[in-house]
């Protein structure tokens, strides 16, 4: 444990190691991020343990540095990407199996993304399809479509116009279909991939085969989040064009079909990381891509319709490259001959089948609240999968009145998870829990869970988490009210009573941010988590210490922040 007290105050990591890009997942912690407290706090070839492990990061990172991991999650989805992420396989081998599934799949529904160039009239692949939804006038009720409305008025929103009526069009006007706009192509005739008018696509029969009909039921939290309701894309199917529908049936059937079941995994693995490109959920813009909307059930006026066969392919040389990368940090420390000990199961933390004294060092990153809700949007994988996450289980607090998942069944469950950590945790061992919310009430939340499972924070090992560099809307959220970087707690076993909370003065915690502020805190979200620090290291209650408060204050006192970088400044202060 020598390395404790060389822990930073702050760590920024980016988001882009191969590990990363490998596969999506709602919320994940760099493995870097994560490889500085384990070589902290476990020692070498001890056991590491997430109870909330999700996509398995915790586990590459063990795994990565010659660590053993015991990995656990409510969560099929998290147990699937958990376990193939760890499940390393010859390069090789699945590259050729990958291309093998791809013909196979591909031959089987007859040049599906198949059109003609108009450039030279021969036979070209078709990449990707630009589609636009057709929104009712307001006006004459006719159908407009949004693409060539936005066209038309030059790409300006505020421009948009019925070309039979002249009535302003926008997003919000109803939706009555969908049309093809523009097809990107790949041929021979040109080294870049080139744009051409969408052809009319061919009808697509979809009856009878094994797609996700899997329904979003009102009584999820994001059907009401993403007014599925109202758009009547209340399937996982609905979110897929028919022609993709067909392609991934195919392509996940010839991956069934493979023998090798440690192969087939991670094809199968390669394949959900496509899923949500593959769908329409994938964002147009002008400029470039805008990525899927990964935190909700959301369609964009304009969005892409992308060659599935294309994007398994690429797909599966990102899963290799994230191979690669576990497998080159285990050789650089010396554990390349070591063979991989990891166990991911899907179980409640809060009922953690580990033995008493049996793990080294936990760390781990629970659900923060009513941040997000992961079994609802887990259904956009586990529709393709077999099983499904029991919500009734999930730590998070809903945004709907009347529910059974308040905020005192959200304290209970991560009282109960941090107890069962307490109790597998060998004598000594310590516990890091990533959290970050907004909200000063959840925090205090998180100190009363703390202190009755007979755990105490450590000051000196409070960090501030920052996973890359984010837009300037987030780095400006504070003024918002909405953190955009996290706090990961560190805590052992209290060896005696915890002393009671002392519950500041509206004026203290105004002098608290004055003080820190004045420290060169860089943007609101870091200096809302100083402030915390500050106060969890003090023994503060941090019940009223909302970054609405935070923000009120630094306002008052003539802070702005930077349109462009989104930092903290004074502009009185010269």
């Amino acid at each position: 444990m020598s390395n404790m007290d060389r822990m930073p105050e702050d760590i920024v990591v980016g988001r882009s190691d191969p590990v990363y890009m490998a596969h999506a997942y709602l919320t994940k912690v760099p493995v870097p991020a994560i490889t500085p407290f384990i070589e902290a706090f476990c020692p070498e070839g001890g056991v590491v343990a997430d109870p909330f492990a999700g996509s398995g990061m915790t586990g590459v990172a063990a795994v990565a540095t010659g660590r053993s991991a015991r990995l656990s999650d409510i969560s099929v989805l998290g147990r699937h990407i958990g376990s193939n992420y760890l499940n390393l396989v010859d390069p090789e081998l699945l590259q050729s199996t990958a291309a093998t599934v791809v013909k196979e799949a591909s031959s089987e529904l007859q040049g599906i993304y198949a059109v003609p160039c108009e450039a030279c009239g021969e036979e070209a692949s078709l990449s990707k399809t630009v589609w636009s939804v057709l929104v009712e006038c307001g006006g004459c009720a006719r159908p407009v479509n949004f693409y060539r409305a936005l066209e038309t008025a030059d790409w300006s929103k505020a421009g948009m116009q019925c070309s039979d009526c002249g009535a302003s069009v926008s997003s919000k006007n109803r939706r009555v279909g969908e049309a093809p706009v523009v097809d990107c192509i790949s041929c021979p005739c040109s080294p870049k991939q080139r744009e051409q008018a969408a052809r009319p696509i061919r009808a697509q029969d979809t009856e009878g085969l094994d797609f996700p009909e899997v329904e979003i039921t009102p009584d999820r939290e994001m059907y009401r989040a993403s007014a599925l309701g109202k758009s009547g894309n209340n399937t996982v199917a609905s979110f897929y064009s028919p022609r993709n529908l067909r392609a991934l049936v195919a392509l996940r059937s010839a991956i069934r079909d493979v023998s090798d079941e440690q192969l087939a995994s991670k094809l199968l693995f390669a394949f959900t990381g496509t899923l949500t490109r593959a769908s329409k959920r994938y964002q147009w813009s002008k400029a470039r891509p805008l990525n899927a909307a990964n935190a909700n059930y959301y369609i964009a006026p304009v969005f892409y319709e992308w060659n599935v066969f294309e994007l398994f392919q690429r797909k599966a040389v990102a899963v290799t490259r994230s191979d690669d990368f576990v497998r080159s940090e285990r050789v650089a420390r010396g554990h390349g001959d070591i063979a991989v000990d990891a166990e991911y199961v899907v179980e409640s933390a809060a009922e953690l089948s580990l033995a008493d004294d049996s793990v080294d060092y936990i760390f781990t990153d629970p659900p923060f609240g009513s941040n997000l809700f992961y079994a609802d949007m887990a259904l956009f994988q586990e529709g393709w999968l077999d099983g499904f996450t029991d919500v009734t289980k999930e730590a998070v607090i809903d945004r709907s009145r009347g529910t059974k998942r308040s905020s005192e069944r959200y304290e209970q469950l991560l009282t109960d998870a941090l107890s069962e950590c307490r109790r597998v945790l060998k004598p000594g061992g310590r516990l890091s829990m990533v959290f970050g919310n907004s909200s000063g009430k959840i925090w205090a939340l998180v100190q009363r869970a703390v202190a009755a499972a007979g755990l105490v924070i450590e000051p000196e090992h409070i960090v501030i988490l920052n996973k890359g560099q984010r837009s300037v809307k987030g780095l400006a959220s504070g003024f918002e009210h909405v953190a955009t970087l996290d706090l990961v707690l560190t805590m052992r076993e209290s060896d005696a009573v915890v002393p009671e909370l002392t519950n500041p003065s509206y004026e203290q915690l105004v002098a608290l941010t004055r003080e820190v502020a004045a420290g060169g805190a860089t943007t609101p979200s870091h200096l809302y988590l100083a402030l915390l620090r500050s106060a969890l290291g003090d023994g503060w209650s941090v019940a009223e210490l909302d970054l609405r408060t935070v923000t009120e204050t630094l306002l008052a006192d003539g802070w702005a922040i930077d349109s462009r970088s989104g930092r903290l400044t004074r502009p009185d202060a010269a």
